[in-house]
């Protein structure tokens, strides 16, 4: 394991290194980013601003679903007077139908603007349209398997509460509203990191599925090499632009949506904030791709992965080799 998982300090300074790349990178490019690839990350953006504005109170998509978390944690066994599950059960809904009604503009606008910015940086020239689409189906494919991944992650954290829920129940600790807390904040803070590692293998997954135009299972497996030893940095970089995103969310929700319930009508000054807050959104994701593709770069100068299926087992050999830059 690198020495930055035992010092702070070390990962903190590498994050520090990497954001002033990234944001230099990205000035470089800005006229590119800020037009071009900022307007196709457009339509990606104004959807997911939309969908968590109407999920709560006009889609039937999200009462469906809660109904059927709450129904499965109910028979899974964790208590309903848990402050915890009741939070995280409407959150996770609102997660699921803003994720669901925003899955179509996910899939093209989003992977193509990722494939662009790839493009851009691994080729040190802003790529044409169709060159940026020839990165697009391995980038799909990766991003399918990332969903995967996800749901994997989440389904083995809601496994290990259920064990523990279940666990105390049967020594009859499960009536204690100190032991329900204390595995509750325990449940919450396990299912934040496992999601959160879960996440940066994805997004490193898509870099390397650009750079090396080879998608799938396979390109995930490579990028959990690519990050091994070097976690802290990668929270300490994915930290920022959650926070901007989640901030830029907070502000659509606030001065748009809280607006247009306020008025009851939707004017044209509305409009104009909504579209500016949509195009900030879209800055972030394309500022979040160029920091986990420097990330990328800062990581692994040389990665290589070998196969070789010998005719008695068809066993294969993975070899990899990963150099830091100094």
């Amino acid at each position: 394991m690198q020495e930055e998982e035992y010092n702070p300090r070390i990962a903190m300074g590498k994050t520090t290194k990497i954001l002033r790349r990234s944001i230099h990178t990205f000035l470089q490019h800005y006229q590119h980013f800020t037009s071009v690839v900022a307007l196709i990350a457009f339509p990606f953006s104004v959807s997911v601003l939309i969908s968590q504005a109407i999920v709560p109170s006009t889609s039937s998509l999200f009462p469906t679903i809660h109904n059927r978390l709450q129904s499965l944690f109910d028979a899974a066994g964790f208590p309903p007077s848990s402050q915890f599950f009741t939070i995280f059960t409407q959150k996770l809904s609102q997660t699921i139908s803003s994720s669901i009604l925003s899955l179509p503009f996910t899939l093209t606008f989003l992977l193509i603007t990722k494939a662009s910015i790839i493009q851009a940086l691994n080729f040190h020239k802003n790529p044409s349209f169709s060159s940026a689409l020839s990165l697009y189906p391995s980038i799909l494919i990766t991003h399918l398997c990332n969903s995967l991944l996800i749901l994997s992650a989440n389904a083995t954290v809601f496994s290990l509460l259920f064990i523990a829920f279940n666990f105390l129940e049967g020594f009859g600790f499960s009536d204690s509203p100190k032991t329900l807390l204390f595995l509750s904040a325990s449940g919450a803070v396990l299912y934040s990191i496992v999601l959160a590692n879960a996440l940066i293998i994805c997004n490193m997954a898509l870099v390397l599925s650009g750079t090396e135009k080879s998608g799938g299972y396979l390109t995930i497996l490579k990028a959990c090499l690519v990050i091994r030893g070097r976690t802290s940095t990668a929270l300490f970089l994915a930290l920022p632009v959650s926070l901007g995103l989640a901030a830029i969310e907070a502000l659509f929700q606030y001065r748009v949506v809280r607006a247009y319930h306020f008025e009851g009508k939707l004017g044209s000054s509305m409009v104009l904030e909504g579209v500016f807050i949509a195009y900030l959104y879209s800055i972030l994701v394309v500022l979040d791709t160029v920091v986990s593709f420097m990330f990328f770069k800062s990581c692994k100068t040389s990665s290589w992965v070998e196969y070789s299926d010998e005719e008695s087992g068809g066993y294969t050999n993975l070899k990899t080799a990963l150099k830091e830059v100094s």
